[in-house]
């Protein structure tokens, strides 16, 4: 019965509460609102700070905490020397420091060994497959299958650590002691890569020479204001590669901490066999991807020298096998390639680290400093350490030595003792000793009180005393204490350093893959029409070709001969030059019209196109006349852009309308002429170049009666059979009214003039 009252109270409940709820006719309480701000401080912030305080971010001693628990653990296991044990064994171990789950830790191991090759100096000695850090596709062993134990640089890492160099604080659950900072006795932090993603912030850090950065470390210490650039001049990586060399960027990164290293890949090119074999990549991507990127520009059709592309990576080492056609320039299409896929990849570095607990973005001399502070404070607390030892053992020795001056008195006091927890405070009466000191000489065996022993002892004694004053002498020391750290240095260079394996190669001697080797290059030929119209048509097809194609009421009024790569020209009537590339012109059939020049120039309304050039070199002159009677000569150079501009304003001065426009490379004889019939014929060195586009020019022709200047010619066009006649030798001058005699075909010269 009870149980059935229970069970329909607790059904019943919630139907009064809900009736309750209703028949009150009060709405449904609000939502209860957050600041924002005390949301993110709550929530957010302690999230944020532990990621990067206590996971992503490595601290000055080169390590973040997953890499120092894992190497700690295999330190405390024995296997800085000895055989390998089964990685699982090593995972399993790690998980007393490190509660992140079995694969993350042994992740972390495999980038460590040097079996994957993701390290410069690897830290983890290892047997059987841990993939490679160049193979996307190439995957590591289960832990149960693979061995490891540390490399011979551990010992570095470790130095001092039984020495008090650093703070120990408790596991996550308090069962044991684990290391804050491991006591590198030599920069690690710039010795391997190191990359972490927290909140708001990354690191990424590249991997230097070891042997560079002792000796760099070295020469800083002794000389704060060294060039350490000269020393160490570019980061080292593990795949080797060729390091695109710019000695300002690279002083940049040094200085910030922050800059793109460029990498490019290694080949060696097999002419006889038109192959190409790519043993090195950059550090930043894998074979596969390179693969995926050629063989989709070969899809495309933006490279058509390449016949197969193959992955030959085996026991030997990275392999990329690029078979092309016949006759390929094999050094030509490995710059296309550099262009166009991660054979050629950047490095982005991001000096982010720790320092006591707080992240910085520092440079490389920045990081030495920091580095050399944090080294001077774990040698200091190993010489304190090693002092305290010395003096607790000299403080043994001398009350041995008030024990030997009297033995047999103490012999007799331990013989006339009855009970056996009365020796030592009988001895610290008789000899007023302490306790540590009656109990060490207690301890003392029989066959051991002779005067060799007694000797011997006193020695040590004395050479306690004089190591002790050393010790004292030198922790007060600065220059002692660098001195102890520059021999460790010393010691670390010639014992583990190694020539490097990412070559040097400057920047600007470096073969690149400009866009226009993708432009297909030959000779053509372009027709500008009155109505505006442009063909563009290659000779071959200009060859074999009938009559051009034009509207009725149309005719050509130009027409020029250059490249598929050169820059065209188009000058306006309205004092604008639009420039574009032949190449951006679509090729033309004799049989079309052509394309509409102000619909693929944007022009403006009624604007109209007067005067055509292309060039590949802008070299030489452009004389533009005008209605006024002056004449101006610009240099082509003027209208060359780095920006690659399309339009240019004010190509020309407008104050007067233009009635010709010329090219010419060198000075020359024209033929200007006026309305009034009135004609010279000058030589071109008369009038002054003027580098302002918008020049004015100097008065040629002086107006007469109002008259206007409608044309200039080359004096070859003129038909003049007397030129001398109207030759001049200064200018401005008012010219000469034409002679019949002096004109050829005259009837359709003067009618046209």
């Amino acid at each position: 019965m009870a149980r059935k009252s229970s069970k329909k109270d607790i059904n019943e409940m919630p139907e009064k509460n809900s009736l309750k709820g209703q028949s009150s006719g009060l709405p449904p309480a609000p939502p209860t609102l957050q600041d924002i701000n005390d949301t993110l401080e709550t929530n957010f912030m302690p999230y944020a700070m532990s990621i990067i305080v206590s996971r992503a971010i490595p601290e000055i001693d080169g390590f973040k905490p997953s890499h120092r628990k894992l190497l700690y653990t295999m330190y405390k296991m024995g296997l800085l020397k000895g055989n390998r044990t089964k990685s699982s064994n090593v995972v399993g171990q790690t998980m007393k420091l490190n509660p992140h789950g079995d694969m993350a830790i042994y992740e972390t191991m495999v980038r460590l060994a040097r079996g994957n090759g993701s390290l410069l100096h690897p830290y983890v000695d290892s047997k059987g497959n841990f993939g490679k850090q160049y193979s996307r596709d190439m995957q590591y062993a289960a832990p149960r299958y693979t061995e490891v134990r540390l490399e011979k640089l551990c010992e570095e890492l470790f130095d001092g650590l039984d020495k008090n160099a650093v703070d120990f604080v408790d596991n996550y659950d308090g069962t044991m002691k684990e290391p804050v900072l491991l006591p590198a006795s030599y920069p690690s932090i710039l010795v391997n890569n190191n990359q972490g993603i927290a909140a708001g912030m990354a690191s990424n850090i590249c991997s230097f020479n070891i042997r560079e950065v002792c000796e760099a470390t070295i020469a800083y210490m002794k000389d704060p204001s060294a060039d350490i650039l000269e020393i160490m001049p570019a980061p080292d990586f593990p795949g080797g590669g060729i390091i695109l060399y710019d000695e300002a960027a690279m002083r940049s990164i040094y200085e910030s901490g922050r800059g793109p290293v460029r990498i490019r890949s290694k080949y060696y090119a097999d002419k006889s066999n038109n192959l190409i074999e790519v043993t090195q990549i950059p550090y930043t991507t894998t074979a596969e991807a390179i693969i995926d990127e050629i063989t989709e520009l070969v899809k495309s059709g933006k490279v058509k020298e390449i016949n197969d592309v193959r992955d030959e990576t085996d026991l030997d080492g990275l392999k990329i096998c690029i078979e092309c056609k016949r006759g390929t320039d094999l050094d030509a299409l490995m710059t296309k390639l550099f262009r166009f896929t991660r054979l050629e990849d950047t490095f982005s570095c991001n000096f982010n680290v720790l320092i006591n607990g707080y992240p910085r973005v520092l440079g490389v001399q920045q990081l030495l400093a920091e580095w050399i502070v944090w080294r001077r404070a774990c040698q200091k607390r190993e010489l304190v350490f090693e002092l305290d030892r010395k003096k607790d053992k000299l403080h043994l020795l001398d009350g041995l030595a008030k024990i030997l001056l009297d033995i047999d008195k103490a012999i007799a006091i331990i013989r006339n003792t009855e009970l056996e927890e009365d020796v030592v405070p009988n001895l610290m009466k008789g000899f007023d000793i302490d306790s540590v000191q009656a109990e060490y000489v207690a301890e003392i065996k029989l066959r051991n009180i002779n005067r060799e022993y007694i000797l011997k002892r006193t020695a040590d004694r004395e050479d306690l005393i004089k190591e002790i004053k050393d010790l004292e002498d030198t922790i007060k020391s600065p220059a002692r204490i660098d001195a102890r750290i520059i021999k460790t240095l010393e010691n670390v260079s010639k014992k583990y350093g190694q020539d490097r394996r990412s070559e040097l190669l400057k920047a600007e001697e470096a073969a690149t893959f400009s866009d226009q080797n993708m432009i297909e290059d030959y000779r053509l030929k372009l027709f500008l029409s009155d109505h505006g119209y442009i063909k563009k048509i290659a000779l071959t097809s200009l060859r074999n070709a009938g009559d051009l194609k034009i509207k009725e009421d149309d005719t050509i009024v130009m027409e020029l001969e250059g490249t598929n790569k050169s820059e065209i020209l188009f000058f306006s009537d309205k004092a604008n030059c639009y420039k574009m590339r032949a190449h951006e012109l679509p090729d033309t059939k004799p049989s079309e019209y052509g394309g509409y020049l102000p619909n693929i120039l944007q022009m403006e309304e009624g604007e109209k196109i007067v005067f055509m050039h292309i060039t590949d070199d802008y070299k030489g002159n452009v004389l533009f006349a005008f209605e006024n009677g002056k004449i101006s000569k610009i240099p082509m150079s003027a209208y060359e852009t780095k920006q690659n501009r399309k339009k240019l304003i004010h190509a020309y001065s407008d104050l007067s309308p233009v009635v010709s426009i010329h090219y010419i490379t060198e000075d020359v004889t024209m033929a200007a002429f006026s309305n009034l019939r009135k004609a010279i014929v000058f030589d071109t060195s008369l009038i002054p170049l003027k580098t302002t586009r918008s020049s004015q020019g100097v008065q040629v022709l002086t107006s007469k009666r109002g008259s206007i200047m409608n044309e200039v010619k080359h004096l070859e066009d003129t038909g003049f059979t007397d030129p001398e006649y109207y030759r001049v030798r200064r200018i401005p001058a008012i010219g000469y009214y034409l002679k019949e005699d002096t004109i050829e075909d005259r009837q359709i010269t003067l009618g046209d003039l």
